[in-house]
């Protein structure tokens, strides 16, 4: 069944939006993290105008984040403390995010941005991946034990103005995690990604932050960070195309309940070697369509007197 997207100003095959979004539900669930670095590119390669695309993900994370944050706050994982501290921080990037994001429309170069901005990203965030999991696959073939080591960087360790973050268990400046929900934030904006594929390895592995609530805190950030940028675009940019965003939340749900039962007694480091390998054939393929050479150069449009 065909249906009107009235913001991307185009038809789609509701089905197949659905479909797209179960995917990325199960991907989400399976592996534990956003699925909005997999929801934009896909739906760039269907046809959805990129700019449209990361509003309407954005939309989306929100929507498939709460039942998570939900779910990690019943259980005591969630450090409110932290997760506001992360939440000032992504509202100051999404602003700022916006200020680039209007910036790149005016000059016509939005599409292209994004694009290029997923090449890399992806492309570092997967070999990143891939290079540590193939590593803890070795050790654990050699029969050593994987590293379990929460160390601090030291210039988080210098910063000024220290505070306890008990349920974390960190000593630490918020200046530290207010950088990395700004940082976040502006991610979260430019690209429609939920924020956690980078966050996650930096509190811990950065922050040193207790991995017993890492998740459940980034959820929360996600959460209210999402809200804001989607507030943002529908008012600024006015891209939100909210059929689209219920088509892929529809869908989404659905996969993310399904992806968690698929996960149950699956090997995690097996699980994070497959996300990192669909992460560079992701990349890979935006790449290809950023260098192949269309097949119309170019289209003159003569309009009537």
């Amino acid at each position: 069944m065909d249906i009107y997207l009235p913001i991307a100003e185009l038809s789609v095959n509701a089905a197949v939006i659905i479909g797209l979004g179960l995917l990325v539900g199960i991907t989400s669930g399976l592996f534990g993290v956003g699925g909005g670095f997999l929801m934009t590119p896909l739906l760039m390669f269907y046809g959805i105008p990129p700019a449209v695309a990361v509003a309407s993900s954005a939309t989306q994370v929100t929507g498939s984040s709460v039942s998570g944050a939900m779910a990690h706050w019943r259980r005591g994982g969630v450090d409110v403390k932290m997760g506001a501290v992360l939440v000032a921080g992504g509202v100051i990037g999404a602003l700022l995010g916006s200020v680039l994001f209007r910036a790149l429309q005016q000059v016509g170069q939005i599409d292209l941005t994004i694009s290029l901005i997923y090449v890399v990203f992806l492309g570092l965030v997967g070999a990143s991946m891939l290079i540590e999991t193939v590593r803890t696959l070795r050790r654990q073939a050699k029969g050593g034990r994987p590293k379990q080591s929460r160390r601090q960087n030291r210039l988080i360790s210098a910063l000024p103005g220290k505070m306890r973050f008990r349920a974390s268990g960190l000593f630490i400046s918020p200046l530290a995690p207010l950088l990395v929900g700004m940082v976040v934030g502006i991610l979260t904006f430019v690209m429609g990604i939920g924020g956690g594929l980078i966050m996650v390895p930096i509190l811990i592995y950065v922050l040193g932050m207790s991995v017993g609530v890492v998740v459940g805190t980034s959820l929360f950030q996600i959460v209210f960070t999402t809200a804001a940028i989607t507030l943002l675009h529908a008012v600024q940019s006015k891209t939100v195309d909210i059929v689209l965003a219920a088509l892929l939340l529809i869908g989404g749900v659905m996969g993310a309940q399904l992806g968690a039962k698929i996960a149950i007694g699956l090997p995690p480091e097996k699980l994070r070697l497959a996300l990192a390998i669909l992460v560079l054939i992701v990349a890979g393929r935006l790449l290809f369509g950023l260098t192949v050479e269309p097949a119309n150069l170019f289209s003159i449009q003569v309009d009537g007197a």
